[in-house]
């Protein structure tokens, strides 16, 4: 018996009834991620479009660089089905790649750079619990359907769209797990501010995905200090390294506070803007050692370093509000940094459609 699959609305093909066969077939067009798909029959397309009911299945979203395909609301119901998503995550999928393709993503560059980097998923609003994404313990990590497969949904459009094939056309030279599924939440309840959907000038009842082209979170522990400024000069210190990205062309890179971590600086009276001025301040390295190494500089190099005095303090970010703070995961004296590859790539955040 054959099975019908359905890659678009003008292209569908029969293959035989067989998961193994199909997922034969998938992996050698280089359709898939390497892991095993769910195969998108007209039948499961349907019922995932289902997620979006408001919306006519030929939209268009955009155009994915660099193939330039047509990203419709059918084609990317097709690969949230291949990534085994439930309906109503095709909401978040759409807002995250509607993210990437605005132009200060730089989504061309970033699908084919050799820069390990990834889009980081962060959602923040009421659909956070409504889908039940994980923002606390093993927030990076597998275990909670929906984080896993609407990161992954977002990559295969990616990968089937913008033609983004790994050592293809994507360069990536290392690449990081995060090229899997890269998707979190933020643990609102333990955050002592205000959350990074309200601080963009989003409503606190809007559901918000922000996308943030991110190398993998390095762990930075620091149990013992409870004085604020001692747990800024703890990861400042893992922050400003002479291989980071940021410290060259800086950007928006990401800091995860733990809870624990995030609520002893707010009960010494700190504000999230008090912890982006620290970072600011402090993660920094001097000129005379940063001009000989790392990566070039810019595009957007800070004008006020004297690139004349070896001793001139270079910061990895132009101004404090760049730094994306959010607060996530389990118990514990450790938060965690995100790099990026610099301003080539700047986060975007995007409302979730939600029905009615």
């Amino acid at each position: 018996m054959l099975d019908r699959i359905e890659l678009s609305k003008t292209k569908t093909m029969e293959l035989p009834d067989s998961l193994e066969a199909i997922n034969d077939h998938f992996y050698a067009q280089g359709w898939t991620d390497g892991l095993p798909i769910i195969p998108p029959t007209p039948e499961r397309v349907e019922r995932m479009l289902t997620g979006m009911p408001w919306r006519n299945p030929d939209d268009v979203i955009g155009v994915v660089p660099p193939a330039m395909g047509l990203a419709t609301l059918r084609n990317i119901a097709v690969n949230a089905v291949m990534a085994g998503c439930r309906p109503a995550y095709l909401p978040v999928i759409v807002a995250a790649l509607s993210a990437v393709l605005e132009k200060s993503y730089g989504l061309a560059h970033r699908q084919t750079t050799t820069h390990a980097g990834a889009p980081l998923l962060i959602v923040n609003g009421p659909v956070v619990r409504e889908l039940g994404l994980n923002y606390g313990n093993g927030v990076f990590g597998p275990g909670w359907r929906a984080n896993a497969t609407i990161g992954r949904g977002l990559r295969l459009a990616l990968v089937n769209l913008g033609g983004a094939v790994p050592a293809e056309v994507d360069f990536c030279q290392h690449a990081h797990p995060g090229k899997y599924t890269y998707c979190i939440a933020e643990h609102e309840a333990a955050n002592p501010w205000e959350p990074l959907h309200v601080e963009r000038g989003f409503r606190a009842d809007d559901s918000v995905v922000t996308v943030v082209n991110a190398e993998a979170p390095h762990s930075m522990t620091e149990n013992v200090q409870t004085s604020p400024i001692e747990i800024m000069r703890t990861f400042a210190d893992s922050m400003a390294t002479y291989g980071g990205n940021n410290l060259y062309s800086q950007g928006h890179p990401a800091l995860v506070l733990g809870p624990e971590n995030a609520q002893h600086v707010a009960a010494a009276g700190w504000k999230k803007l008090d912890v982006q001025k620290a970072i600011f301040e402090m993660a920094r390295k001097p000129w005379g050692m940063v001009r000989n190494r790392g990566k070039s500089k810019g595009p957007v190099f800070p004008a006020w370093v004297d690139q004349n005095d070896e001793n001139a303090m270079v910061p990895i970010i132009n101004e404090p509000r760049d730094l994306i703070v959010v607060v996530a995961g389990g118990a514990g004296g450790k938060s965690m940094w995100c790099p990026t590859a610099g301003a080539q790539s700047l986060s975007v955040s995007k409302r979730i459609e939600r029905r009615g």
